[in-house]
């Protein structure tokens, strides 16, 4: 059985798994891993979830793939493994240490700031954003708090964008959007509920967010948080790219399923990309290195100090459903929660074109996963196979309820 097949069968395996419910595998130490894995921490007794996770990513690239780096930490162990290529063209191993659009794993660096400037008693979590900025946010939308923003309960739809399907995007991938204009365009429509009665997953909460940080602070939203969370933590391999659609340092390439010129469906390079459309959404360049040490320090009180930090650990009441899907609200200041493996895991998913990341952990660090899969569709709707096995295998399989 070749590893695609092996890593087919596996995950299908976990989807069962998540159907009924059952835990994962516990954190075990184990031989090197295959596609540059390797054990960096001994780890607790179990079945061994190195091997399983090597062979979830041994047989990239792939047609769902072409690169995956996985770091875990916490207590009970930690393991790093990488798999795939750098490239397509050369098609050199990946590189374990690459920086990668982590996508809406920025709105956790956005909240965290927003968040400090509460404690620092620089804003309120319970004033409405209109009064910070009144020539951004019309009457309309008078009532929608800062709180409302960060747990997505504001109320704001959407802003328009030009293009619905990828091929569109790909064609105004250097176009260079303007924060206040999303803002403007999503203003300018009725607002999807009144605030705060439903929660509904959107960028713009966190654009406005980061106009935020901006109107109070005097400074741009990429000093104030390389100020206030890239510099005390040393997160040398972060950054915010601003309007550079480039990934500068060692990074592996993303490449995106999409149709061709000769009308064929093909892959094409998109590491080139201006991330303007996300901004303080969603335009963070990291690492797995870096965004485990985020991890870590933002969970033990480091980023956010005091009792401001369990804004990010509490959900909005359960009957503000989600707007789309009636479900109980999952989302709060910055992070998302799931059940898995019978534990409550905290973090943040994101998705660019070619690339999707994600953080997570129990709250006591018991065990940390930061990732980063370069995966050919990106932005599809529904989960993803391989980020759905590496996430069951590490933590457990979602609870059925």
């Amino acid at each position: 059985m070749n590893a695609r097949i092996r890593r087919t069968v596996l995950a299908a395996a976990l989807v069962t798994g998540i159907a009924a419910g059952t835990a994962g595998p516990a954190l075990a130490t184990g031989a090197p891993a295959h596609g540059r894995a390797h054990t960096t921490a001994p780890a607790t007794p179990g079945t061994d979830i190195e091997a399983l996770l090597s062979d979830l990513i041994a047989g990239l690239p792939d047609e769902g793939a072409t690169a995956a780096l996985i770091r875990l930490g916490g207590t009970e162990g930690a393991w790093r493994g990488s798999a795939g290529v750098h490239d397509l063209v050369t098609k050199r191993p990946a590189d374990p240490d690459a920086r990668f659009r982590a996508g809406s794993v920025t709105k956790v660096f956005t909240a965290a700031t927003v968040l400090q400037l509460a404690t620092e008693h620089r804003l309120s979590l319970d004033r409405p954003v209109r009064s910070y900025l009144p020539e951004l946010i019309p009457a309309a939308y008078g009532a929608v708090t800062v709180r409302q923003l960060l747990n997505h309960t504001s109320g704001l739809p959407s802003a328009d964008f030009p293009g619905d399907t990828v091929e569109e995007w790909y064609a105004n991938r250097f176009h260079r959007f303007d924060a206040r204009e999303l803002v403007a365009s999503a203003t300018a429509k009725e607002r999807e509920f009144p605030a705060g009665t439903r929660q509904h997953y959107l960028n713009i909460n966190y654009t406005v967010a980061g106009l935020l940080i901006e109107k109070v602070t005097g400074h741009s939203y990429e000093a104030e948080v390389s100020r206030r969370i890239l510099a005390p933590l040393g997160l040398s391999g972060t950054s915010f790219p601003g309007t550079d659609p480039r990934i500068h340092g060692p990074h592996n390439h993303g490449y995106q399923r999409m149709k061709l010129e000769d009308g064929t469906t093909g892959l094409r390079d998109v590491s080139l990309w201006s991330p303007t459309d996300g901004w303080a959404a969603g335009d963070v360049i990291s690492t797995t290195a870096d965004l485990e040490r985020f991890l870590t320090a933002l969970f033990r009180g480091r980023v956010v100090r005091g009792p401001l930090l369990e804004e990010m650990f509490t959900l909005p009441d359960p009957s503000v459903r989600d707007f789309v899907t009636g479900r109980a609200p999952a989302f709060s200041a910055g992070l998302s929660t799931w059940k898995l493996g019978g534990r409550q895991v905290w973090g943040k998913t994101g998705g660019r074109w070619g690339y999707n990341a994600g953080i997570g952990a129990t709250r006591d660090l018991s065990r940390t996963l930061v990732y980063s899969i370069n995966s050919t569709d990106a932005k599809a709707e529904g989960e993803n196979a391989l980020v759905m096995g590496v996430v069951s295998t590490v933590f457990g399989a979602p609870s059925a309820d």
